[in-house]
């Protein structure tokens, strides 16, 4: 075994061996099933952290024909499907993780030929009995090995887009790379299966792509991978039960990237998998995911001087959704004409969630919110801040039931951020999102929750390690009366979907005067008849 040609199964030994591993070994019967077809060329980009690595490994082991995949495999999902004995330890497997060959070259030339060296030095050494028409070209050598063992390779690259992240503005070592990897890929008969793994989907020029053979598996169009990179709601719930840790807490802390399933037809929720292995192991939350990254990457690009981009940020910030096009995208990390690319670069960094439903993006979590406020504060997007540091008074004030103080607040926060558009009760609903901030931290928060006849404007369900603090119920009215809204909840029976709460229960009904630009608020405690 060499190092990149048919390394050891080590590297997914270890993974296995972990205190917490989840099964992701399915992920092999669909790439089973595109070996040695016209889509045998698979691209997968994901956030940092997300199981990429871990699913090449394994990929690795299973596909090595000097491994005995029974060995590792025999207890995971994979071996219960048809093509588990077909394809396993079959092929040769070349490896690569793109950032060793980057960190030790000063140029993309220096870049490739090494590359290429450290594949022929292995290959050689492994068939030194093929007859070879060129040894230092990297196509025939693999050409030539394959024609004379009758064995095709897996080419399994990890980091492929190292390259875009590390030299954004090299555009021509970038073309050179992509045609490297065209030339040592496209339409060779050698390959069963290029399997590629990365943050940022493949860079496109112009109208092309230069690896236009690729089928891409992102987080705009996870397509058929959805569930195998990060983990699904259901193996997070039975890692929680099973390390005590409670389940509504994390969901609160690491949920809300919703990808479409192709295969079952529905959206599934995935979680960061190293949040949540750190907060299982430690047996406490915390941004872990967001350590391997600083929120400076993230700061650079929500201040970039974009129309509506700081408008889009708040607005999320707030608890609301922002209609986008992911179309005009690049791929890269510096190519932006409008504020959706850099929310669709978020999107592919982790900072935000897509739905393509509705093509619109949220900010997922308690964890990847905490450093939009981080960068938000460094930025000094003073006005946004101060709200978010008042919310904890507003809160109490809430819990209180000082209505007039809560009226003031919410004043003084629509004054003051001043950039979200004020014109209907959908705006009204984000800057009251904003003002109570702070609550997303002992509550569930739902917007137009069903009940009784018709949708309650906005929920804070207490979660339960919680529960000492009342469910709210609001309703928002513009131009009308805070009496009318409060009648509003009762006659339509909004508090039917709170049963478990009624014990402890506040009615909240908030208006904005259009005319004295104020709003009201009356606060009464729920009285179950």
């Amino acid at each position: 075994m060499g190092e990149y040609l048919n390394p050891s199964g080590e590297n997914f030994r270890m993974c296995l061996n972990s205190q917490i591993y989840v099964d992701k070994s399915e992920l092999i019967t669909y790439t089973n099933a595109m070996i040695n077809t016209q889509q045998r060329f698979m691209c997968i980009s994901r956030p940092r952290r997300f199981g990429k690595t871990m699913a090449t490994s394994m990929l690795t082991a299973y596909y090595n024909h000097h491994l005995e995949a029974d060995e590792l495999f025999g207890d995971l999902k994979i071996v219960k499907s048809p093509s588990y004995a077909e394809h396993k330890n079959k092929y040769n497997v070349i490896m690569l993780n793109m950032i060793e060959f980057l960190g030790r070259s000063n140029t993309m030339k220096e870049m490739i030929d090494k590359l290429s060296k450290r594949i022929i030095h292995d290959v050689l050494d492994e068939y030194p009995e093929v007859s070879y028409y060129d040894k230092d070209d990297l196509v025939y050598t693999l050409s030539d090995v394959c024609r004379a063992t009758k064995r095709q390779f897996i080419i399994i690259i990890d980091e492929w887009d190292c390259l875009f992240r590390e030299y954004q503005d090299k555009t021509d070592a970038q073309k050179e790379y992509l045609d490297f990897l065209r030339n040592w890929l496209k339409d060779q008969n050698y390959i069963a299966l290029a399997y590629m793994t990365g943050i940022l989907p493949i860079k496109k020029y112009g109208k092309h792509s230069a690896l236009n053979m690729f089928s891409e598996y992102s987080m705009t169009d996870p397509g058929e991978l959805a569930p195998f990179f990060g983990f699904t709601e259901a193996e997070v719930f039975d890692l929680c039960k099973n390390y005590k840790l409670p389940f509504e807490e994390v969901k609160a802390w690491y949920d809300g990237y919703y990808l479409y399933d192709q295969t079952n037809d529905e959206y599934v929720s995935i979680y960061s998998p190293k949040s949540v292995v750190d907060a299982l192991r430690h047996n406490y939350l915390a941004n872990f995911w967001n350590k391997t990254e600083t929120y400076e990457a993230l700061k650079i690009y929500i201040q970039m001087d974009y129309d509506g981009l700081k408008e889009a940020v708040v607005t999320m910030l707030a608890g609301g959704n922002v209609k986008i096009d992911t179309r005009s995208f690049t791929n890269d990390m510096t190519s932006f004409n409008k504020k959706d690319d850099i929310l669709t670069l978020l999107i592919h960094l982790g900072y935000l969630s897509f739905d393509s439903g509705s093509s619109s993006v949220v900010i997922p979590n308690r964890e990847v919110s905490d450093e939009y406020t981080t960068s938000i504060d460094v930025i000094g997007w003073n006005e946004v801040i101060k709200q978010i540091k008042n919310s904890e008074k507003l809160l109490h004030s809430l819990w209180d039931m000082d209505a007039d103080t809560v009226a003031r607040s919410i004043d003084e926060a629509h004054n003051e951020v001043s950039i979200l558009q004020y014109n209907d009760e959908n705006a009204l609903s984000y800057i009251i999102n904003l003002a109570f901030f702070t609550a997303r931290e002992y509550y569930t928060i739902i917007r137009e929750l069903p009940s009784g006849k018709g949708f309650a404007d906005i929920c804070f369900v207490p979660r339960t390690k919680f529960a000492d603090k009342p469910a709210v119920l609001i309703e928002l009215k513009w131009d009308k009366s805070v009496e009318g809204a409060l009648a509003q909840i009762k006659s339509r029976q909004y508090a039917g979907a709170l049963a478990d709460h009624k014990a402890n229960l506040l009615l909240v009904g908030i208006n904005y005067d259009k005319k004295e630009k104020t709003h009201a608020c009356e606060i009464e405690r729920y009285i179950d008849c």
